[in-house]
């Protein structure tokens, strides 16, 4: 009996120690890391992490709001801190500032509306109610990066399973609370923390409208306590007030009330603080929140703040081999979600809420089941789908199956549609002859019939006038058959100079045609075309000449040019013919039965190397009948058309004129790679035009030429230059919105 109880009490007594082994080898304090918003000083959590880990300290949760939520996005997924900086140093941030399409990505159509339409506006009407975005930005362009930065990674059915687990922090935009995002994009929840209210749309996640969790909670402590740390590094990176001089302005006292809410959530989340704790506050109350060109010295800054904190943070360490047990263990959690990366895609989903046919959308996203996708082909997807020019947003987001991966492409329409407002202005002035201004509005209604009919009417006002009312019918469902017609009245005006009396020309003018769309960027045209106007002569006389006319035409043009006004890349080339049967009303000189045949040729290159462009321009009309009159007359005179003449000076029906521009983009030099162009430029240029296509003389052409500097403007470009041309002409012009 001794023996038995001798012998339990040494199994009892080895089970205790080998319970109290198992507890001091197992327990260490788990370690939250919370990454406050803070916009482009965010990266300065690069450099606190870099610090952290040459301290040998293990994370376990990772909390972040805004840039928070991004940087530590990122190192949940398992990237290294040398792998987060060269990725967030390296993206083209400035990006993120416009969902504008770029115009060489935009239809062949939709290119021509824009250089129209050249105010950067977006309004609506539909349900008797004129619309607008939530929001200044979509959030596409913003959205792309950071999918780019998380290659393409699944959805997940919780952050739990990252490398590290993740929460990230939004705002409900109805109910103003805390949302925490534990699962499904990763991205789409970056994307939600990061939506500056007002500024970037809200994202809509399980039915909720989500922004900047900064004003809720920018310092989400309780968040990463709850989640099951012992001890939290936390890293503010939030402005500071504004001292009382320095609200000077209204975008000041917005600034203000951002920083007041940020800061009064920061306030809030000291009580969650224990004495074992650590904050970090780097330096960075003076760098900007949205200059992006600010991250390396931000870096430097909270590199700097944490090794100031390096007595409490060694206190956290582990030794080198726990370390690389813990870096192992990452990196085979982080292997896990990666290996998917190299898997075929086995379905393709389209969750499209929105008009367009679904076959124009395969056709543009152009992926197909048995490939395996990069990050690369699946942004230039995107992008392809988005540039059609009918979403809000386009997303794609990957499924991991046993089998393979299922890929979903979201596309969701524009909120402010589906009818259109579009405006463009032009102020031209020569200070001392003339000052032109023209307004320009259209009203579009979108998929009005099948395969996406289009219905645009237009109006200008100013010096010349016009309205018009155009209907484009796509024939296919792929749209690159399409049908057009078009009716519109117009008054042109040509201003009196020495050698003309003031000229009107007020005509009703339709057509209807067939076209094809090769690609985007191409596209012939064929139809018929009426014209019924009066030619008014403002002389001693007030002479005028009625005419109508009767033909067919036949078109064709290629566009991929990035600018029409101060291009970098790219072509612009158009032909057109028309055939017209005339008749004009008793007329001295003139043939009241004419039959003629017009041409026009013009083209636009350019080709850049750095900051250095070079443009090349080249214009050719003519017209061919039986008489030495015609109504359809062509122009010179103006900025890179002759700039040494006003704009329009010379008037015929033939012409020819060529330019090779030089244009320096003075604002990399000046204020860095991220800021708006500012163009110096100068041109040389030779033309002229003809009455009579027996006195074309290539020793008749006008040499000119022309110094300028312009940048882009809201309202579309904007130069003041010097003008000069052969025979001592010369003019000082400012152009202001679109110059052609």
């Amino acid at each position: 009996m001794r023996f038995i109880n001798t012998f339990l009490l040494f199994c009892l007594l080895c089970s205790f120690s080998a319970f109290s082994t198992e507890e001091t080898t197992e327990y260490r304090p788990k370690i939250g890391l919370v990454l406050s918003g803070g916009g482009a000083k965010g990266a300065a959590h690069i450099g606190v992490l870099r610090i952290i880990e040459q301290h040998n300290i293990p994370i376990d949760y990772v909390v972040g709001t805004s840039i928070g939520s991004y940087v530590g996005g990122l190192y949940a997924l398992g990237y290294s801190v040398d792998e987060i900086e060269k990725i967030m140093l390296n993206l083209p941030w400035d990006e993120s500032y416009s969902d504008f399409i770029p115009r060489e990505l935009l239809s062949l159509k939709d290119k021509k509306h824009r250089d129209q339409y050249n105010i950067s506006f977006r309004l609506g009407y539909s349900d008797g109610q004129l619309k607008a975005p939530s929001g200044l930005l979509l959030g596409q362009s913003a959205g792309n990066l950071l999918k780019y930065s998380t290659d393409v990674v699944a959805t997940i059915d919780s952050f739990d399973h990252l490398a590290i687990p993740y929460r990230a922090i939004a705002a409900n935009l109805a109910t103003a609370k805390t949302v925490v995002i534990k699962k499904g994009s990763i991205t789409k929840a970056m994307r939600a923390s990061t939506a500056v209210p007002g500024v970037v749309e809200p994202v809509r996640i399980d039915g909720q409208l989500l922004v900047d969790g900064g004003i809720t909670n920018n310092m989400p402590i309780d968040v990463v306590k709850a989640m099951g740390a012992d001890i939290v590094i936390a890293v503010d990176i939030g402005s500071p007030l504004l001292d009382k001089n320095a609200i000077n302005d209204t975008l000041d006292v917005f600034d203000q009330l951002s920083n007041i809410l940020t800061n009064n959530t920061t306030l809030a989340q000291m009580k969650y603080v224990s004495t074992r704790d650590i904050l970090i506050r780097p330096k960075i109350d003076n760098l900007s929140t949205t200059d992006f060109t600010i991250m390396p010295e931000a870096l430097k800054l909270g590199e700097k703040a944490a090794l100031e904190a390096s007595t409490k943070l060694k206190g956290l360490s582990v030794s080198q081999q726990e370390y690389v047990d813990y870096q192992q263990q990452k990196q085979h959690k982080k292997r896990i979600l990666f290996d998917s990366f190299l898997l075929p895609i086995i379905d393709i989903e389209y969750q499209n809420n929105s008009k367009t046919n679904l076959g124009v959308i395969q056709e543009k996203f152009a992926i197909t089941v048995g490939e395996i996708v990069t990050k690369e082909q699946l942004q230039l997807a995107i992008n392809r789908v988005y540039a059609l020019n009918e979403f809000e947003h386009v997303a794609a987001e990957f499924v991991d199956l046993p089998q393979g991966r299922k890929l979903i492409l979201t596309t969701q329409e524009k909120s402010w549609g589906p009818d259109y407002l579009s405006f463009g202005f032009n102020l031209q002035t020569d200070f001392s002859y003339r000052t032109i201004v023209a307004i320009d509005v259209a009203y579009t209604q979108n998929n009005i019939s099948f395969y996406g009919g289009e219905w645009l009417n237009e109006a200008k006002l100013g010096w010349e006038s016009r309205l018009a009312s155009e209907f484009y019918q796509p024939l296919v469902e792929t749209q690159h058959y399409f049908a057009k017609a078009r009716i519109e009245y117009s008054e042109d005006k040509w201003e009196q100079t020495t050698e003309r009396s003031e000229l009107t020309n007020e005509y009703f003018k339709t057509h209807f045609s067939l076209g094809y769309n090769f690609s985007d960027n191409s596209a012939v045209e064929a139809g018929f075309i009426g014209e019924k106007g009066s030619l008014s002569f403002n002389n001693t006389q007030e002479t005028s000449l009625d005419y109508d006319s009767l033909g067919t035409y036949l078109s064709f043009d290629y566009d991929n040019l990035n600018s029409m006004d101060f291009p970098t890349e790219g072509n612009k080339f158009s032909f057109n013919i028309f055939w017209r049967h005339e008749n004009y009303q008793e007329f001295d000189g003139i043939d009241p039965n004419d039959t003629s045949i017009e041409a026009t040729f013009d083209w636009r290159g350019a080709i850049s190397v750095n900051s250095h462009a070079f443009v090349g321009i080249a214009s050719f009309a003519t017209v061919d009948n039986e008489s030495d009159f015609s109504v359809h007359v062509t122009e010179l005179g103006g900025f890179l058309n002759l700039s040494g003449y006003q704009k329009d000076a010379l008037l015929g029906a033939h012409k020819a004129f060529a330019a090779v521009v030089y244009q320096y983009d003075l604002s990399r030099e000046l204020f860095g790679h991220d800021s708006l162009p500012l163009y110096l430029g100068t041109s040389i240029e030779a033309g002229n035009v003809w009455t009579l296509k027996e006195s074309v003389d290539a020793s008749d052409l006008i040499t000119s030429g022309s110094l300028y500097i312009g940048t882009d403007t809201s309202f579309g470009p904007a130069v003041f230059g010097l003008g000069f041309a052969s025979g001592g002409k010369s003019s000082v012009f400012l152009s202001l919105g679109k110059s052609f």
